[in-house]
């Protein structure tokens, strides 16, 4: 495997950053998950921005302008003969000394990695996932803002472990409110009475893409959608739910705490969405090696 380094491809054994690094030491720096399908890097673009939104937020100044990074992450896949799978794209404080302080770190680093990923088994898309709601509450919007998709994510991982163990596969996170918030990885979304409902972004959910290509492709089949403050009541009487992320992609839910979701089988709303997200991964994105 090749990994971009800062402006080099270099063997998987060669990638390596400094134990000073401020991402290493402090989890301080942003990072995109991204998906390519059918010799295309979907979403790129969107990626790419929230990328520079993240860094913004935190005053990191990225090294490369939009269309180098665009450049990099083709190249990268290039070197690794990919047309279908995931980039992890992360800028990093960069070196600096053991402190907190981030003006000792005078050169942020940028990595690319390109690989492939499955984040569930196959059989949890056709038959849907059994999650619970975990006591880890989502990050207060004024401490970690959950928009910034940082390299720390203690809070996700903690709910995580939660996860695990209870048996499941996702937790769901509320908010300081008691409002859902989002999942470990993913954003939610339930159908109830015809109507697709999912958190809004204020409620502490990651301005997710894959979640703005869902409502996209609602708004393109006409279904209703809204972004309410949802409780766990909401999801309980669900007639159907999905999860939405990059690595996950769309992956239905059919049991939450205990309560069956519908008739405890993917429904007719999310299967439609899931052939409408499909077919959009199949012409959205940069294009990898030219025909």
């Amino acid at each position: 495997m090749k990994v971009w380094i800062d402006g080099q491809l270099v063997d998987e054994s060669e990638a390596k950053v400094s134990v000073f690094d401020h991402g290493l030491l402090y989890g301080d720096g942003v990072f995109e998950g991204i998906r390519m399908y059918h010799n295309r890097i979907f979403k790129l673009e969107e990626h790419i921005e929230r990328l520079y939104w993240s860094a913004k937020a935190i005053l990191l100044e990225i090294p490369m302008t939009p269309a180098e990074l665009t450049q990099a992450c083709v190249e990268t896949c290039k070197a690794n003969g990919l047309r279908d799978g995931y980039i992890r794209l992360l800028v990093t404080r960069g070196k600096g000394t053991l402190g907190l302080d981030p003006r000792r770190c005078p050169k942020p680093s940028v990595i690319i990695i390109a690989a492939t990923i499955q984040l569930y088994p196959e059989k949890y898309y056709d038959e849907g996932l059994t999650i619970v709601t975990v006591p880890t509450t989502r990050n207060l919007v004024n401490s970690v803002n959950p928009a910034i998709k940082s390299l720390n994510y203690l809070n996700n991982i903690l709910a995580r472990i939660e996860a695990n163990n209870a048996g499941v596969e996702e937790a769901i996170l509320l908010n300081s409110e008691g409002f859902v918030a989002e999942c470990t990885g993913d954003n939610v979304f339930i159908v109830h009475k015809g109507r697709l409902l999912t958190p809004p972004l204020s409620a502490g959910a990651l301005y997710g893409i894959t979640r703005g290509t869902v409502l996209d492709c609602a708004k393109e089949l006409g279904i209703a959608w809204a972004e309410p403050q949802l409780t766990r009541y909401d999801v309980y009487i669900a007639d159907e739910m999905f999860l939405t992320g990059t690595a996950a992609e769309m992956v239905p839910v059919v049991k939450v705490d205990g309560r069956v979701i519908g008739n405890g089988k993917p429904g007719p709303v999310t299967l439609q969405l899931m052939k409408a997200f499909r077919e959009k991964t199949k012409t959205d994105g940069e294009i990898i090696f030219p025909n």
